[in-house]
């Protein structure tokens, strides 16, 4: 199996200010795009943090072959 790279990005910010969230773009060696979707997570640093881990282990869920 190829080496893989996870992309993902993190920032705090007042949940009370965020209006729109959109993906980010991705440009690949072939001259492809792809694209990141971007989650949201709110509530204290200890829920922040819990629902980062559940993300994170739901998200390998979905590629069993790695």
């Amino acid at each position: 199996m190829a080496n893989l790279a996870l992309v993902y990005g993190m920032r705090l910010l007042p949940s009370d200010e965020i209006t729109e969230i959109g993906d980010a773009p991705i440009q690949l060696k072939n001259g492809n795009q792809a694209r990141v979707t971007m989650h949201l997570l709110e509530g204290s640093k200890e829920e922040i943090e819990r629902q980062l881990r559940q993300s994170l282990e739901a998200f390998f869920d979905f590629y069993p072959e790695i």
